[in-house]
């Protein structure tokens, strides 16, 4: 059964879908509000409550003009970026606390035989996601869109050997707090993570992009050392194992377009928007 919170946030989608495709018509607020079953009151307060600013200034971070602005600005810094202190808010980077470790191929030969994961359930300002652990660390978070037993199958699709327990333990905790960016509880998270040299080099590369910050899939393969490798660095980008925490929604296309997601386009629209309107109240 669907939770309020995943109803609001269903509602808060498919009005930014709805913005989006009719963008050059300036849809009202009565109109858009109309398109969700909702009074207008009601929906700009929703929103708000949400976002933290008006749809109509929402749709702006999705412009394709903001989103060159972003990427010509950071072209030159984005991955040289210094470890700041002092840091506070929706300002600080994801390099400050996470951390990644490869899996050993001894962790996950025969679909993970040598591994326990825990996993759970929590709600995120885009819909319920899946958070799964090992005993080092997170290698898993995924939305749900289709049930919690096939969210479920899918996690044992990629280690169909290992054993499970639904338990919500401390790494997991520490993961979704990202969600409700409350730093004072943020300890480091580690990732433990099933992937090659070169995908756990794309995966790292794309921690050091800070929320509200966009790259392009050339920029990344340049952060890499691979200039020539951007389709092999979509790929990676495409096999991320853990939504969200390892940013790949901030990966669009070099002419400002957002371009596909796998959990989505809407909801890529939706967490650029709403990276890039808290980093403009809270930055």
């Amino acid at each position: 059964m669907e939770t309020q919170n995943e109803i609001d946030y269903i509602r808060i989608q498919k009005a930014i879908e709805y913005l989006k495709n009719n963008y050059k018509l300036q849809p009202s607020l009565e109109n858009t509000a109309a398109h969700v079953n909702l009074s207008p009151f009601h929906f700009q307060r929703m929103f708000k409550d949400w976002a933290g600013v008006t749809p109509k200034q929402f749709l702006q971070y999705l412009s394709i003009e903001h989103a060159k602005g972003i990427l010509d600005a950071k072209q030159s810094t984005l991955f040289d970026v210094a470890y700041e202190t002092g840091l506070s808010g929706t300002s600080r980077l994801h390099d400050l606390f996470v951390k990644v470790e490869g899996m050993t191929p001894g962790e996950y030969k025969n679909g993970g035989q040598e591994l326990h994961i825990n996993y759970s359930f929590a709600e995120s300002p885009f819909g319920t996601i899946i958070v799964a652990s090992t005993a080092k660390g997170i290698c898993h978070i995924a939305f749900v869109d289709e049930g919690d037993d096939e969210a479920f199958e899918e996690l044992k699709r990629r280690f169909p050997n290992a054993t499970y327990k639904r338990f919500l333990d401390r790494i997991q905790q520490n993961a979704i707090f990202i969600f409700t960016q409350d730093w004072s509880k943020l300890t480091e998270i580690k990732l433990h993570l099933k992937g090659t040299a070169f995908q756990l080099k794309v995966w790292e590369a794309l921690l050091k992009v800070p929320m509200g910050g966009l790259t392009t899939y050339s920029q990344l393969a340049g952060s890499v050392d691979s200039p020539k490798a951007s389709r092999a660095v979509g790929s990676a980008v495409a096999d991320n194992p853990v939504a969200f925490l390892i940013p790949c929604h901030r990966v669009i296309r070099s002419n400002g377009e957002i371009g596909q997601y796998h959990w989505s386009s809407p909801r890529k629209n939706a967490m650029i928007g709403w990276e890039a309107a808290k980093s403009e109240v809270h930055g």
